[in-house]
């Protein structure tokens, strides 16, 4: 399952004028949006590659809104770099922003940072969890698990 983090109308809607410039066809000077598409796609396969680090696939399909606003504009800005290099039309504004995107994701990656979710778990735990887990509990809090105890008052009064 490819999904991306980013669509068109994303790219538009905060980079309007880039990206018509940097997606214009050399012939017809329209801009070409299979391309941004094609963009986007690859701009989600690398953030799922570096985010594999530590979250599941699983995980990054349960993301919640503030996580998924974050993987969105990491995802516009790699994206509008493979479009720029793939046009030959790159420059050190639209590199700088790709530099900053990769490093931040390599970051949460790395445990300096994190994603939050919808529902319980996260952080590297495959299927989401424990049984009984706590559903606020972050990717980077500590869990204890043991085992249940032996000797508690309602098990002590009888004796």
């Amino acid at each position: 399952m490819a999904f991306a983090f980013a669509t068109l109308a994303d790219v538009l809607e905060r980079y309007p004028a880039e990206a018509t410039i940097l997606a214009a066809d050399e012939t017809t000077r329209e801009r070409d949006d299979a391309r941004i598409e094609a963009a986007l796609v690859d701009a989600g396969a690398e953030i799922r590659a570096v985010l594999f680090a530590r979250y599941t696939r699983d995980e990054l399909g349960r993301i919640d809104d503030d996580s998924r606003e974050v993987l969105r504009i990491y995802a516009t800005d790699i994206a509008l770099y493979r479009v720029a290099l793939s046009f030959g039309r790159g420059n050190e504004r639209i590199k700088e922003r790709y530099d900053v995107a990769v490093k931040r994701l390599e970051a949460i990656a790395a445990g300096k940072g994190a994603l939050t979710f919808d529902g319980p778990g996260g952080g590297g735990v495959p299927g989401g969890g424990l049984p009984g887990e706590p559903s606020n509990v972050g990717p980077s809090e500590p869990l204890v698990v043991a085992p249940e105890r032996v000797f508690t008052r309602d098990r002590l009064r009888g004796l």
